[in-house]
């Protein structure tokens, strides 16, 4: 029944458009849709069918009303394909506030390009369309089906898909053969699907929303992945190019990779060897793991596979050897050969990678990754080793794979898994320096810095550490926090370990540091770590505060004065604790010469929505300790 009303609803929206009468005029959103929103879903009807173990097809139709421009990607629209799917229509068109066609895309004016970029090799290609107005508001239409010659992936559905963002109706549909019915989950979201029939005779689930009002994101609060609803689907027994397998485990979804992988791990008998003579001598296995990780990052490259079933199985260890690249699944299964010939068991992991990456839906085995590294039992220990950068320290994850859940492939399937997790004191900032302050307000400053853990990434800091003096120079000069400042040296020096350590020595020649009025001379004392942030003000948090990263920064600042000058007023000792963490900090005067002192110690993790008040005021705190004035007076 719902599969026929849905039919019968793109039938007549097709019928009006035939007859010329005008569609989706803006008068019709009910106007508390269109309060606080960027854009309005008029319709967003997605159809996918399971016909085999090996084919499928989607059906998407979308209609989105543009009410502004923090809207404007929204009126553009991207559809992938490769070998291995087929975009059979693609139609788009867009019109004005009162429903009158503006335009509709010729099959011409439909981008069709390939998604190679340099550094992959790929089969994917894309095609685009693009109806952005400059007049708003305006309304954008796209139609498009995909045929799969697998069924692998199956495309979900975020209902509602942003910030202000409200919907007027939309609705997710699967068909299936019974023998062959997905499993789904929903999240952020109550309503349960329809059952039904298709005329066919096919299962069909489906679920159906109307007048969805926008959410707003809360400052520090879930990531949109917790917060938007959303349905995800994925089949139980599929089949890839040709490799069948289950997913309704970890254990039937690592089986499958473990096919792929089969027999991939062989080196050449060369090889075999060079990895036994690198490692001779060497007295534990993290000694030998380092070394051979070293030989990978020297030998090898990172090239990006996307053909076929190359996004999935990595290349045979032996091609990698010769050619001397490969993707992340290539070189890490390189790598867990490498560490074969030494007798050394390694493990194959799939993760999803990048910063703040959507989390691992454990109790939903499904495709959620996008990166594969490897993992090293040692001991009590885990050493984990990212095998696509030939600068990245041995041993460690950091923010890109770090402190998540990944899936290990073993012997007999899979299981799930932590990565590493990074302490408060490991994470580090330490800042030690000596400033020496003029009469006229000028100073200069000789200060070293260390960076360690997560914070060895500090604004690419990870990135420009390994790259040529001028690269370096400019990190310096976009992350000094002085407002005037002349760098008259610098140097940089990597420590690459497990927890890895960047130290940075400068020589500043400081303008106009302080503050001369008459005979007083007012000087901030914390140089360059000063906190301005104050999260905004909210009436009745909903949702959790959630801090991302623990760290600790020490400040020590050795101020060297003037003879001339005696301090009128110097700041009290401030201690703030709070559940988000600790901050201290002083001033003293010892033998002419001024200490300053800094420690801030944040804590990663969620909170409940009615600290937020207290999270609030604890920055408040910061911030004006951070920004206290010292006054000096000058005695002539």
């Amino acid at each position: 029944m719902i599969k026929s009303l849905l039919t019968t609803s793109l039938l007549a929206i097709s019928v009006a458009a035939y007859a010329g009468e005008p569609r989706y005029p803006v008068a019709e959103i009910p106007a508390e849709l269109r309060e606080n929103t960027y854009a309005v879903v008029r319709e967003d009807q997605m159809i996918f069918t399971i016909h085999t173990r090996s084919k499928a097809t989607l059906h998407v139709f979308e209609v989105i009303t543009i009410l502004n421009n923090n809207a404007k990607s929204m009126a553009s629209e991207e559809v992938d394909y490769d070998k291995l799917s087929k975009i059979t229509n693609f139609k788009a068109a867009v019109y004005d506030a009162n429903g009158e066609l503006i335009r509709r895309l010729k099959s011409n004016e439909i981008y069709d390009q390939s998604a190679f970029d340099g550094s992959l090799y790929s089969d994917n290609r894309y095609k685009s369309a693009d109806l952005t107005q400059n007049v708003y508001p305006y309304t954008v239409e796209f139609e498009y089906d995909l045929e799969f010659k697998y069924l692998f992936i199956i495309p979900g559905s975020t209902i509602i898909p942003g910030e202000k963002v409200a919907v007027q109706h939309a609705s997710y549909q699967l068909v299936f053969p019974k023998e062959l019915a997905p499993r789904y989950k929903t999240l952020n979201i109550d309503t349960q699907p329809e059952a039904g029939k298709a005329r066919d005779g096919r299962e069909t689930l489906t679920w159906d929303f109307k007048n969805l009002k926008p959410l707003k994101y809360e400052p520090l609060g879930p990531s949109a992945d917790e917060i938007l609803p959303r349905i995800i689907a994925a089949p139980t027994q599929f089949e890839y190019d040709g490799y069948v397998g289950k997913m309704e485990s970890w254990e039937e979804f690592g089986q499958w990779i473990g096919t792929l992988n089969k027999n991939r791990n062989i080196l050449p008998e060369a090889t075999r060897q060079k990895a036994l003579e690198l490692t001779t001598g060497l007295k534990t296995n993290e000694e030998k793991i380092k070394v051979l990780y070293e030989y990978l990052q020297n030998k090898t490259r990172y090239v990006s596979i996307q053909l076929g079933i190359g996004g999935f199985q990595p290349f045979e260890a032996a091609v990698v050897d010769k050619t001397g690249y490969g993707d992340c699944k290539a070189l890490s299964n390189y790598m867990v050969s490498l560490l074969d010939a030494v007798n050394i068991k390694a493990h194959y992991v799939l993760i999803r990678a990048g910063d703040n990456a959507r989390p691992l839906k454990v109790d939903f085995p499904s495709s959620q990754f996008n990166h594969v590294i490897v993992a090293v039992p040692n001991g009590q220990d885990t050493v984990w080793l990212e095998c696509t950068s030939q600068t990245n320290p041995f041993g460690y994850t950091g923010g890109f794979t770090g402190d998540r859940k990944a899936l290990m492939i073993t012997e007999s399937g899979a299981k799930v898994v932590n990565t590493e997790h990074y302490t408060a004191e490991q994470n580090r900032q330490s800042t030690s320096a000596d400033v020496f302050v003029s009469l006229t307000g000028d100073a200069k400053a000789t200060v070293r810095t260390e960076y360690t853990g997560l914070q060895y990434e500090n604004n690419g800091l990870d990135f420009a550490i390994n790259k040529q003096y001028d690269d370096q120079k400019k990190w310096m000069q976009k992350n000094i926090a002085i407002p005037s400042f002349d760098m008259a040296s610098f140097s940089m020096t990597n420590h690459k370990d497990k927890i890895p350590a960047a130290v940075i020595n400068t020589d500043l020649m400081l303008r106009r540091f302080a503050t001369v009025s008459g005979k007083r001379l007012f000087l901030t004392p914390n140089l360059m770590n000063r906190s301005t942030f104050i999260p905004d003000k909210v009436e009745s948090r909903k949702t959790k505060i959630v801090r991302h990263m623990a760290y600790t920064d020490f400040d020590t600042i050795r101020y060297h004065l003037p003879e001339e000058i005696y301090p009128e007023f110097l700041p009290e000792p401030v201690k703030l604790k709070s559940r988000f963490g600790e901050y201290e900090s002083s001033v003293k005067l010892e033998q002419g010469k001024l200490l300053y002192t800094r420690r801030i110690k944040m804590i990663k993790g969620e909170f409940p929505p009615e600290t937020y008040p207290e999270l609030v005021d604890f920055f408040k705190g910061i911030n004006k300790a951070d920004n206290m004035k010292m006054v000096f007076l000058n005695k002539t």
